[in-house]
């Protein structure tokens, strides 16, 4: 059975960014891209090369959609389902993040 884990203040995460975390041992990268309570999270590792750098990215909007674009070479990630825009056999795990009572949780 799943439960949700308190990973930080939403206050933690300033809107626009994002962090890092560890769930278990997965490093999780979690974005806040607006001045609410939305919250994103997908694997923290770059697939291309096996870095953990995608918490550092830039996030933008395309067609309707949410990407973070890795810090290395710019690939891109769809925040919601991981989805390699160029590459979808490099696609990486998402997490189900929310926010309740001001906290910041995954489910693990």
């Amino acid at each position: 059975m799943s439960q949700w884990v308190n990973i930080c203040s939403i206050d933690d995460i300033l809107p626009a960014t994002g962090v890092c975390a560890l769930l278990g041992q997965q490093q999780v990268a979690i974005f806040r891209p607006y001045h609410d309570d939305r919250v994103f999270a997908i694997s923290n590792i770059d697939p291309f090369f096996n870095a953990s750098v995608l918490s550092r990215g830039i996030t933008a909007e395309h067609d309707g959609a949410l990407w973070v674009a890795s810090p290395l070479k710019k690939q891109r990630f769809r925040l919601s389902d991981g989805l390699c825009m160029e590459d979808a056999s490099h696609s990486i795990a998402r997490f189900d993040a929310r926010v309740k009572d001001g906290h910041v949780q995954l489910k693990a």
